[in-house]
């Protein structure tokens, strides 16, 4: 072999080294990591994003399927995405209460699905607001008293200031 084949040789193994290499990095790049889990209530929250960990930035199509307790089945329902965030997907109440075994599936080309065993719990409204007393501390009286006080003593001053001239006026005269 001459230096010249010697070198091509290297090229060539060279980038069949690298083509394969790069082939399961481009196999992940078309994979989703999809995280399932309950929403507390009847519902579930998925969070996608790409196996490599970027953030999803297209819109994809999750759809759902549930089995629950008694053999109940839910699905299969398409996700729409949520203003949460992006990637974030709900479904809403669609399941009644107890253990369910949730699958959601991505198809391609962002191939993917995940499985998940979900605890539903009946929706709970919120406890209604304790009523609030409304009371003034001792200390605020005289600061809620309103504006009576301030009238009887401008009264007590123009009363005093008109018997000051009075006197000051007989004097003069007498």
């Amino acid at each position: 072999m001459t230096g010249i084949h010697k070198v091509l040789a290297a090229v060539f193994a060279g980038l069949v080294l690298t083509l394969f290499a790069a082939a399961p990095a481009a196999a992940k790049a078309d994979e989703l990591k999809l995280t399932v889990a309950g929403d507390g209530a009847e519902g579930v929250t998925i969070q996608a994003i790409h196996a490599d960990g970027r953030r999803l930035e297209q819109v994809v199509r999750l759809v759902l399927t549930a089995t629950g307790p008694d053999g109940q089945r839910v699905g299969p329902l398409q996700l729409e995405p949520q203003p949460e965030g992006q990637g974030f997907y709900s479904s809403g109440p669609v399941l009644s209460a107890g253990t369910w075994k949730v699958t959601v599936n991505a198809p391609a080309p962002l191939r993917s699905e995940a499985t998940a065993t979900v605890q539903a719990r009946a929706a709970q409204s919120p406890p209604a607001p304790a009523p609030v007393a409304v009371t003034r501390p001792d200390g605020d009286r005289a600061a809620g008293a309103g504006w009576w006080p301030f009238a009887a003593a401008g009264l007590v001053l123009a009363a005093t200031a008109m018997g000051v001239a009075l006197l000051s006026g007989r004097r003069r005269t007498g």
